[in-house]
């Protein structure tokens, strides 16, 4: 199984998100689109354990691409352990990647993905210089 993550990134955070039963669908597993909202809330957690916060008024991060690998089925009930890594910082932009894995199976890679992220003046809607201080972060 390829999980899609590059041999040069640098472990961020970790966090343990609940399957809903509402996150299931017909077929009885989690609907892929959920996967992107675990994705979502990881990310979203990470930021703010780092002091980004999200303000249209001012600048910070958004995402110009996401994708997602799935190797297996999640079904409810159980626990998702994600696992945030991140890569390849440029002038405005990183690459941001993910690994979940049921709490009850961990070592099993259930789905894999991430996104390439770039800072931004969100009212000017202009990618900016990423701050020493993100950079720092990154490096």
């Amino acid at each position: 199984m390829k999980i899609d993550i590059p041999e040069k990134k640098k472990f961020v955070y970790e966090m343990v998100i609940p399957i809903r039963w509402g996150d299931m669908d017909a077929m009885g597993h989690v609907n892929n689109t959920i996967y992107f909202r675990y994705l979502e809330i990881a990310r979203l957690e990470w930021l703010r354990s780092i002091g980004i916060a999200l303000d249209p008024r001012g600048e910070g991060l958004v995402i110009i691409n996401a994708f997602c690998t799935f190797h297996r089925q999640f079904e409810f009930p159980g626990d998702i352990l994600v696992k945030m890594y991140v890569s390849d910082p440029g002038r405005s932009s990183f690459e941001s990647w993910a690994t979940m894995e049921r709490t009850d199976q961990l070592g099993t890679i259930y789905a894999s993905g991430g996104a390439t992220t770039v800072w931004v003046d969100f009212p000017a809607q202009k990618s900016l210089p990423l701050p020493d201080w993100v950079r720092a972060l990154l490096a």
